[in-house]
C-alpha cells in the first residue's frame, strides 16, 4: 500500500476535529467566553503569569507537550502494525487528546491558573488531591529521566545533531530580548529565527561532534545527562519570557516546518508501506495489543502530562480565554501529526518487509532510531537531500522536541515539590524546589544505569502513568462540569476508556517487573495503582455528590472568582 492516502486521511481527520469538535467543545461543553479577566492578567507579575499572544503560546504547549513521545510510542507500537497504531493516534486526537488538552486548560484558567494537583482538592477533595500530587511526581519523575535518555541516545548516535541542539539555545535567548525587550515584530524574528536553526543544521551536518571517551572522567552518555540536567534546571528558574517561551515557540515553528519536509518528501516520493496492517507474526515476549498499545502511544492519542503543561505554566500565559481552543487543541493536533509522521517514517521508510522484521525483532525496538532512519530514506527519495542531512533534520527535531519538555517537565516538578511543601506547611523556595527535582530525576535516570543505558525500560510505566493521569485530570473536568449542569458525556466517555486500559496496563506490568527484578519500578507501578485507585473513587464520589447539589451559575464568573477569594 501507498503511504499518502494514509497522510491524507489523517490529516482530513484531524482538520476536521478542530473545526468541527473543538468549535462544539469551545461553543457548547466549555462555552469559552473572551471577556473572562484571565489568570494571565489578573495575576501578571512577568516571570510565570505572562500574557502572550497566542500563536507564541501554541508554540510554547504544542513543543512542551510533544517532545519525544509522540515519536516513540508510536514508532514502537507500529510492532503490532500500522493499522491499530493509525486509528488510536487519529481517532485519540480528535475525540480525546483535543478534548482533554482543552478541558484542563479552560479548567485551570477558570481557578486562576492553578494546577491539577490543586484543583483536585477543590473539586475531588483533600485525600484525592494529596494521591494525585503522588501520581504527578512520579509522572513527572519518570518523564524527565526518560527523555533524559532519548537526547543522550540521539546526540550520541547523531552527532550532527549536536551543534543544532545546543545553538537553539542560544538562537532562543535572542528571540526572546528581540519580542519581549526590543519590540520586533514577531513575523520578522520568526523568520531569522528559524532560518537560524536550519542554518545550524547544516553547520552540524558538516561538522558532527563526537565526545571524546572518556570526558572529564566520565563515559560521554553520563556527560550527556548530567550536562541536560543541569541546563533543564537553569532553564526552569529563569522567566518564562527569557527562554521557555522563545525556545517553545521558534521550536515549535521550526519542527512544523521539519514535519512539513517530511510530509511533502512523502507526497513526492510516494513511499511504499511495507509493515504489515496487522502483525500476526509479532516477536516471542510481545505483550498483548490490548491494554498496551493504548499505554505504549500516549503523547500523540492523548497524555496526561498534556494536563500538566496546561495548567502549569499555559494557563499562566493564556491572553484570553477563548484563545483556549487554538492553543489548547490544536496543540494536540500538532502532535497527533507528529506521530502520525512517525508511523509513516516507521513503516514505510524500508526497502523491504525484511529490512522491517530485522529492526523490529522484539518489542520495544525500533523507536526514535527507527523514525530517524525511516524518515531519513523518504526525505532522501522525496527532495533528494544527503541521507546524512536527512538524518541530521530529524534527529534534530526529535533532540529539539525532547528537550523542550525536559525543561518544562523539570519546572513543572518544581511546582509539584513546592504544593507538596505548603501541603506539609513547609515552604520550598525555587532554588530548592529546582534542586530537589533535578537530582530525583537524575537518580531516576542513573538507577537504569551508570549511563542511563537502561531508561527506556521505564517507557511502559511512563505511559500507563500517563494515561491514568489523563484520566484523573478529565475526572476534574468532569465534577466542573456536572457542578455547572452541562453535558459531561464528551468528557466521561475518554475518561472511562482510558482509565480501564491503563488501568488494566498496569496490572499486567506487575508481573514482568517482578520477573525482571525491578524492585524500583515495581514499587512505582505499586504505589501509581493503589493511587489511581483511591482517586477514582473519591473522583466517583465527587461527581455524585455534585450531582446532587445545587448548580453553578452557567457562566460562573462571578461565583467563581467570590469562591476563590473567599
Amino acid at each position: 500500500m501507498n503511504a499518502i492516502p494514509l497522510l491524507l486521511i489523517g490529516l482530513a481527520m484531524f482538520a476536521g476535529g478542530y473545526v468541527l469538535y473543538s468549535k462544539f467543545l469551545g461553543n457548547r461543553v466549555f462555552k469559552l467566553d473572551a471577556s473572562f479577566e484571565t489568570p494571565a492578567h489578573e495575576l501578571q507579575d512577568g516571570v510565570d503569569h505572562v500574557p502572550t499572544n497566542k500563536f507564541v503560546l501554541w508554540g510554547h504547549h504544542f513543543t512542551s507537550v510533544a517532545g519525544a513521545a509522540p515519536i516513540v510510542g508510536p514508532a514502537v507500537a507500529v510492532i503490532w502494525g500500522w493499522l491499530p497504531a493509525f486509528l488510536w493516534v487519529t481517532l485519540g486526537t480528535v475525540l480525546f487528546a483535543g478534548m482533554h488538552d482543552l478541558g484542563a486548560l479552560w479548567a485551570s484558567v477558570r481557578n486562576k491558573g492553578r494546577s491539577m494537583g490543586t484543583l483536585s482538592g477543590r473539586y475531588i477533595g483533600r485525600r484525592g488531591a494529596n494521591l494525585f500530587l503522588v501520581v504527578i511526581f512520579l509522572l513527572l519523575l519518570m518523564v524527565i529521566a526518560a527523555f533524559a535518555v532519548v537526547i543522550k541516545n540521539l546526540l550520541i548516535s547523531t552527532p550532527s545533531a549536536v551543534i543544532p541542539a545546543w545553538g537553539a539555545v542560544v538562537v532562543a535567548l535572542l528571540v526572546g530580548q528581540a519580542v519581549y525587550r526590543y519590540k520586533m515584530s514577531l513575523g520578522l524574528v520568526t523568520v531569522v529565527g528559524v532560518a537560524a536553526l536550519y542554518g545550524l543544521i547544516l553547520l552540524g551536518d558538516a561538522v558532527p561532534v563526537e565526545l571524546p571517551d572518556p570526558i572529564l572522567g566520565m563515559p560521554p552518555a553520563t556527560f550527556w545527562i548530567i550536562a541536560l540536567f543541569v541546563y533543564a534546571g537553569i532553564a526552569s528558574l529563569v522567566p518564562v519570557w527569557v527562554l521557555l517561551q522563545p525556545r517553545d515557540y521558534i521550536n515549535g515553528v521550526q519542527l512544523f516546518v521539519g514535519l512539513g519536509i517530511l510530509f511533502v518528501s512523502v507526497l513526492l516520493s510516494a513511499p511504499k508501506i511495507v509493515a504489515p496492517a496487522i502483525n500476526d507474526a509479532v516477536p516471542a515476549g510481545t505483550p498483548d495489543l490490548v491494554p498496551l498499545l493504548f499505554v505504549t502511544i500516549a503523547c500523540g492519542a492523548i497524555s496526561g502530562f498534556h494536563g500538566m503543561v496546561s495548567s502549569g505554566t499555559t494557563s499562566k500565559q493564556l491572553d484570553k480565554e477563548t484563545d483556549a481552543r487554538f492553543v489548547g487543541y490544536f496543540g494536540a493536533v500538532g502532535e497527533g501529526m507528529l506521530a502520525l509522521g512517525a508511523i509513516i517514517a516507521a513503516v514505510a521508510g524500508f526497502r523491504t518487509l525484511a529490512d522491517w522484521e530485522a529492526v523490529y525483532s522484539a518489542f520495544g525496538e525500533g523507536g526514535v532510531g527507527a523514525f530517524v532512519a525511516g524518515g531519513g530514506e523518504i526525505i532522501n527519495s522525496g527532495l533528494g537531500l544527503s541521507p546524512s542531512l536527512s538524518s541530521t533534520v530529524l534527529a534534530t527535531m526529535a533532540v529539539l522536541f525532547a528537550a523542550t519538555t525536559m525543561d518544562t517537565g523539570v519546572r513543572l516538578l518544581r511546582f509539584v515539590v513546592q504544593e507538596a511543601g505548603e501541603a506539609a506547611k513547609v515552604k520550598i523556595n525555587n532554588g530548592v524546589g529546582t534542586l530537589i527535582a533535578v537530582a530525583a530525576g537524575m537518580a531516576l535516570t542513573f538507577s537504569q544505569g551508570a549511563d542511563g543505558a537502561g531508561g527506556l525500560r521505564i517507557w511502559p510505566l511512563f505511559g500507563t502513568s500517563n494515561q491514568l493521569l489523563a484520566a484523573l485530570t478529565l475526572s476534574i473536568v468532569a465534577v466542573m462540569l456536572i457542578r455547572k449542569r452541562r453535558n459531561p458525556a464528551p468528557v466521561l466517555v475518554p475518561l472511562v476508556f482510558v482509565f480501564v486500559m491503563a488501568f488494566w496496563a498496569a496490572l499486567a506490568q506487575l508481573g514482568d517487573l517482578y520477573d525482571a527484578r525491578d524492585w524500583l519500578l515495581l514499587a512505582i507501578d505499586v504505589v501509581i495503582i493503589i493511587a489511581a485507585v483511591w482517586v477514582a473513587f473519591e473522583a466517583v464520589v465527587a461527581m455524585r455528590r455534585a450531582s446532587q447539589e445545587p448548580p453553578e451559575a452557567l457562566d460562573a464568573d462571578v461565583t467563581e472568582k467570590a469562591e476563590l477569594k473567599g
